[in-house]
């Protein structure tokens, strides 16, 4: 199996562009929206990318700003941005250090039994080593709705940093105790951890953010995750932690940002659609939402949450196996499980996985490949940016659609110039450009839009159930990419990407059939606009909503936002 790469230079550009973006949008935003969306900031970054580094860089960054521009208590949220944790920060600077983690590997097994390790032995243990973390994802997406059932949004997220704990001292402290066992369970914990974080926190920022803004928030999710890769990249240079002295130690810091969010979460406010349809909890409902919305006066979101509960079938969160059989929700739930399967089989996973053996067929030198790929996650964290700014602008279906179609087309291209590149000197640098703009396909997109969509289309009752099914759907396609492209690429050589040109392509053209926009449309109007393709009559929903709304206002529900739509 070929090993990637990542690399590191300029690792200050991407905090700095971060920074820019964070602040130009907060000075647009109005003093009651800052604390939704530096909620949102804050659980996006814990959520999505897992490593303390990120969180050091954000916080140098910004904190100059936060200190002298917001309030305390706003500051007390900002701060939980340093919770960087989970999903990726393990999930590449193992593989980055694979060498390093088989020599511990056989230095522990002559150790215990007084001979070398063998090879196939080697290779069955780093292989469960890589896979455990996706088992263990796909173990943490099934339970998210029970926790979330038991637990609420907030406190499931709370509840999730005890498996970070755990995580972090069985990685950090396997070396030193010479057991590579509890480098894989430690690798199945952290997995469980992600498994949680990416299915809960896409549900919370949905509930939380004004639908016209619920988008570019739900980007943020995605913008962490290709942020942390870059700074990822950066530190796992050989100057830092790639080496074999250090490639432990960044595990230690993955307790840091555990304790940061277990300290600072207790103060953010729960789902008011959460509170409300669930727990039947008007009062907590209504102060979640002024925190959110920064006003006082939000009897017309109750009102259309009420509304929402009920048209709906049921009061009580649904199961999987109620959602299969809801004849409403049936191309709902196609559109899910065929957008998160693309999202793992579209193949950018097999370009992380193999971009430093793809770059060495390319021509370039083993001492560049670290130097030059550092413009993958520079291009990544700028795609996502860009996505996050324009998403309400263009909305979710063309942004999909774009994304798999170029990706389709990149694919086709990089296998052209793979094929050829022996025979022409320049061929190589066509065959890494062609690396970058598969990325910011990807990223333009499909690497935060299915996290989204996941939480538009289904109705309070039914999204716990969808978010499992999503997440089990995103897992058992990542395990089988990490486990079948190898043996893909040996049958195939350079067509083996011809395979992903067929995936992204299909699934461009069912987004262009099947999936409506979403941008600016209330969860209720979402669901009508599958009433057709669905079979199901046109429905009352959107006319009881309006009546409960217009009967609140004439009997004396007043507010100063009163002549204005609901954010939600």
């Amino acid at each position: 199996m070929t090993e990637y790469s990542f690399l590191g230079e300029l690792s200050f550009l991407g905090p700095v562009s971060i920074s820019l973006v964070i602040h130009g949008a907060i000075n647009i935003m109005n003093q009651g929206c800052r604390i939704m969306f530096l909620s949102s900031i804050y659980l996006s970054i814990y959520s999505s990318v897992i490593y303390l580094y990120l969180s050091i860089c954000l916080s140098v960054c910004l904190s100059i700003y936060l200190f002298i521009s917001l309030s305390v208590h706003q500051l007390s949220i900002y701060l939980s941005i340093g919770s960087s944790v989970i999903y990726l920060s393990i999930y590449l600077f193992i593989s980055r250090e694979s060498h390093y983690i088989k020599t511990f590997y056989n230095k522990t097994w002559i150790d215990r039994y007084n001979e070398p390790i063998g090879d196939g032995t080697v290779t069955l243990l780093w292989s469960v080593t890589v896979s455990i973390f996706a088992i263990g994802g796909l173990v943490g997406a099934l339970t998210v709705s029970f926790l979330i059932k038991a637990l609420g949004r907030k406190g499931t997220l709370l509840a999730n940093n005890a498996l970070a704990l755990i995580a972090a001292l069985l990685l950090a402290l396997g070396e030193t105790a010479g057991s590579f066992e509890m480098l894989i369970i430690g690798r199945f914990i952290i997995g469980m951890d992600s498994g949680v974080s990416l299915s809960v926190l896409p549900m919370y920022l949905g509930e939380i953010s004004p639908r016209q803004v619920r988008g570019s928030i739900g980007q943020f999710h995605a913008i962490f995750i290709c942020l942390g890769v870059f700074i990822g990249q950066v530190l796992g240079l050989p100057e830092i932690f790639g080496q074999e002295s250090r490639w432990n130690f960044l595990f230690g810091f993955l307790a840091l940002p555990a304790l940061l969010q277990l300290c600072v979460l207790p103060f953010l406010p729960e789902s008011p659609r959460f509170l409300l349809m669930e727990r039947r909890d008007e009062a907590g409902a209504e102060k979640a939402f002024q925190a959110f919305l920064g006003r006082s006066d939000v009897s017309r979101e109750l009102e259309e949450v009420h509304a929402e509960s009920r048209t709906q079938n049921t009061q009580r969160t649904a199961s999987v196996l109620e959602l299969f059989r809801k004849r409403s929700l049936r191309w709902q739930l196609i559109t899910v499980i065929v957008v998160m399967s693309c999202y793992q089989l579209c193949g950018l996973n097999a370009i992380w996985y193999y971009t430093n053996g793809i770059l060495q067929k390319a021509g370039f030198g083993l001492t560049l490949i670290p130097y030059i790929t550092l413009s993958t996650g520079g291009i990544e964290t700028l795609a996502a940016i860009i996505s996050g700014l324009v998403i309400e602008k263009i909305g979710r279906r063309p942004l999909l659609i774009f994304g798999f179609s170029a990706m389709a087309v990149f694919f086709s291209l990089l296998t052209v110039f793979l094929h050829y590149q022996d025979r022409f000197s320049w061929m190589p640098y066509l065959s890494f450009t062609s690396i970058l703009l598969l990325i910011a396909s990807f990223c333009s997109g499909p690497g935060g839009v299915p996290f989204v969509l996941t939480g538009e289309l289904f109705e309070q009752s039914y999204r716990p159930a969808a978010f499992m099914i999503a997440g089990t759907v995103n897992w058992l396609s990542n395990f089988a990419v990490g486990l079948l492209f190898p043996f893909i690429q040996e049958a195939l050589q350079t067509f083996a990407f011809l395979l992903f040109v067929v995936v992204c392509a299909a699934g461009a053209v069912y987004l262009l059939v099947v999936l409506p926009e979403t941008k600016n449309k209330t969860f209720m109007e979402i669901s009508q606009s599958f009433s057709k393709i669905n079979g199901i009559p046109d429905q009352t929903h959107e006319r009881e909503m309006k009546d409960a709304l217009d009967t609140a206002a004439a009997n004396g529900l007043q507010c100063a936002d009163v002549e204005m739509e609901s954010s939600f």
